[in-house]
């Protein structure tokens, strides 16, 4: 071998090095900054997704949270049809899609009771202040106090309401099925509702 061709492997040698050196200081630093642009440009087009879902159709933002503010909703009367005695409604929140379940605040003044109804997928009884009653068909009537919290299954005939002497107030949430959240039914009989008096006497 000559003395030229040792002196281009050698040059070859030192370029081949000097590649290596290069790529292993500068190549990090170049993947680093790809890999922050392709993630600053993710987080670009999501937060640019995120607020074009958020756009209402007159093309104004939405806030995320849907606040009902104390005192904002109506009260309403109890239907004569569907209650006896005097029953004050304060809605509390309507299902939303997807969402399925609806609730409102619900009070009874002494006597005063829903009619016999169900509920398509169940409901849940929540009561915050005073003392009522609750009755399943065919069960005995139960007292529900501040606290109790009362499962009604789906398709259960029942019905709840305040005592003869106490207001009872409770919240009720319920899922509504293929858009009904309650089936109504005969009213309580005053013969029903005195049963609770019977089985206190006994």
């Amino acid at each position: 071998m000559n003395l030229c061709m040792k002196k281009n492997i050698m040059t070859i040698i030192i370029a081949a090095f000097s590649f290596i050196i290069t790529i292993s200081v500068i190549s990090p630093t170049a993947y680093e900054e790809q890999q922050q642009d392709q993630t600053t440009s993710f987080l670009e087009q999501n937060s640019s997704n995120t607020k074009q879902d958020l756009l209402s159709s007159n093309g104004s933002l939405q806030t995320q949270l849907d606040i009902k503010r104390s005192g904002s909703q109506p009260s309403t009367k109890g239907s004569e049809e569907w209650f006896t005695g005097t029953v004050r409604i304060d809605p509390l929140f309507q299902a939303n899609d997807p969402a399925r379940s609806a609730g409102a605040s619900v009070t009874f003044e002494p006597t005063a009771r829903t009619a016999w109804h169900t509920h398509p997928l169940g409901q849940t009884l929540i009561v915050t202040a005073g003392c009522g009653l609750a009755q399943v068909w065919g069960g005995p009537i139960e007292k529900i106090c501040p606290g109790d919290v009362v499962w009604i299954p789906p398709g259960e005939k029942h019905w709840h309401g305040a005592s003869p002497t106490t207001a009872i107030t409770h919240i009720a949430i319920q899922e509504q099925l293929n858009g009904k959240v309650v089936y109504w039914m005969e009213k309580v009989s005053d013969e029903q509702y005195q049963q609770n008096n019977n089985q206190d006497n006994r």
